[in-house]
């Protein structure tokens, strides 16, 4: 596996991104799983929002997101030359407040690219969950591999690294969209449906009034780059875990329902972690 990323890694980023909407595509023609979770999830933003996507261009762009990763990995300056960044200056006032930085980046857009940008301007620690496959959990670490930027697993001993880079003053990044595991987080409504939040960015955020900024990486047509977008967070999170996932939750609905077709709707957002009772109806 790790030849056929090589050789597809080396195509323009054109052309591998039409090798990944032919993928995204396959992906909702062949698999009912991934099918039915774009249509449902997609029909319940829509209900709430009423905008306007198509899912087979989301499909298409879940194809995208992961070959501009592999594009991004392989490509790493020339990916910085390719990305446009939309009020900077909010990002330099804020982590120039001395108090550290949160950046949360949901799956949207090439999300890869955001952490690779910030560790060109100053360290930042990521906390991520390791894949399943060892193949592709390799590739993501090469790939990934910065010496500004740090990648700690989710867990303790990575929370314990976010403390202490906050306390240097650094940046701090998380997927505030990604499932957390049982007792990490609440059940918060995301588009109208109960959906199992994390609650350690609205922790961080409250700890010493950290600036807290959401980013997106738009991608741009026909293999142009990508424009990144910061929003800093200017209410602050409830001091109560669960009115501030709903918080959360609706900072992130908002950004996406921006750009949706570039949102990663086949992510089973709604699932419930082992061990983590669903909520009362």
């Amino acid at each position: 596996m790790h030849w056929l990323t090589n050789i597809l890694g080396h195509l323009p980023l054109r052309y591998l991104q039409y090798v990944g909407s032919f993928l995204g595509l396959l992906t909702y023609w062949f698999s009912a799983r991934d099918k039915e979770l774009i249509l449902e999830n997609l029909s319940l933003a829509k209900g709430k929002y009423h905008f306007e996507a198509s899912p087979i261009e989301v499909a298409k762009s879940a194809g995208k997101m992961l070959t501009d990763s592999l594009w991004i990995w392989k490509h790493p300056k020339k990916s910085l030359e390719l990305t446009e960044l939309i009020n900077w200056e909010v990002v330099e006032n804020a982590i120039n407040e001395g108090r550290g930085l949160l950046m949360l980046t949901p799956h949207l857009g090439a999300f890869e690219m955001i952490p690779r940008v910030l560790a060109e301007h100053f360290p930042a620690t990521i906390i991520y969950k390791q894949a399943k496959q060892r193949w592709l959990n390799t590739l993501i670490e090469e790939g990934r591999s910065h010496p500004r930027m740090n990648f700690v697993p989710a867990n303790m001993q990575g929370v314990r690294q976010i403390a202490r880079a906050l306390t240097r003053g650094e940046a701090v990044g998380i997927l505030p969209d990604q499932v957390p595991g049982n007792g990490e987080g609440v059940w918060a409504s995301f588009f109208g449906k109960p959906a199992y939040t994390a609650v350690l960015p609205a922790k961080i955020a409250l700890k010493n009034n950290i600036p807290t900024i959401i980013f997106s990486a738009i991608r741009k047509p026909q293999g142009k780059g990508w424009s990144i977008f910061a929003t800093r967070v200017t209410e602050p999170f409830d001091a109560d875990p669960l009115l501030a996932a709903e918080q959360l939750n609706l900072f992130l609905e908002k950004l996406i329902i921006k750009d949706p077709e570039q949102y990663l709707w086949m992510y089973n957002r709604y699932k419930q972690p082992t061990g983590a009772p669903p909520p009362e109806r």
